[in-house]
This record gives C-alpha cells, structure tokens and sequence, in this order.
C-alpha cells in the first residue's frame, strides 16, 4: 500500500517549515538574512555632541549599517580602536569618513567611532557599538 499524503498532513507540514524558517530569520542566520538593519546613528538628531549613550540596549548584529549624518566639513567620522576612543586622540592607521552621509557596515565585536574635528570628541561626538 503506497503512503498518500492528506490535506491535514501538508498543513501540518507547512506550518512547521514556516516556523522553522520564521525562527531562522529573528535569529539572523542561514541565508534568510540578507541585508544587515540600517541604523542612523543618533536618530533623527544625527551625529552630533552627545551622541555616546545612542548604542545602548540597541540589537546590533554583524552585517548592520551605522548611518552618519552631519555637515561636512563641520564633523567627520573616525574609526579608531579602544585607547584612541578613551583619550578622544587619534594614532597610526585610521579609517576616516567626511561625506555627512556615510554608511559604516559593522563587524563582529566592538567598533569605535569619534570625530576627530577640533574639541568634538571631547564634547562627546563619540560611539562604541557592540555587534554579535
């Protein structure tokens, strides 16, 4: 006797695959992620003095895009490691953004993130992001 399939059966069969592809997808695995989220750094108030406390409780994952916006030539965006973040002080090799519309893909792990113009930094122009 060959097996049939019933209607109850495929029902069952295809709300498991949409629940298992569902979990797939909030876990941000397997092919289903195709594109990190967008995040403009700041909200609505962009990249400006004050900006440190934004990252906070924020689901960063690896593959997301940190959205800088500011007036050029007024600010800038610098990526630098930890001890540069901590003394607001850049050394060695940098990476620098200066469009006031840049687009930062985030790593695995910490990034750090300061703007190196003259007393933004200290005036807290500055992100530290953890991504998972």
């Amino acid at each position: 006797m060959a097996w049939r399939s019933s209607t109850g059966t495929n029902k069952i069969l295809a709300a498991f695959l949409f629940v298992l592809v569902f979990a797939q997808y909030e876990e941000g695995g397997g092919v289903c992620k195709a594109d990190g989220r967008v995040w403009p750094v700041g909200d609505s108030a962009g990249w400006t003095f004050g900006v440190m406390g934004w990252p906070n409780f924020k689901p960063f994952m690896a593959g997301d895009v940190l959205l800088f916006h500011y007036k050029p030539g007024m600010h800038n965006v610098v990526q630098v490691g930890s001890v540069q973040y901590a003394l607001c002080q850049l050394s060695g090799n940098v990476t620098m953004w200066s469009s006031g519309n840049d687009r930062v893909t985030l790593a695995s792990g910490m990034s750090f993130f300061i703007s190196c113009m003259p007393g933004d930094c200290e005036r807290g122009m500055k992100i530290a992001v953890t991504a998972r």
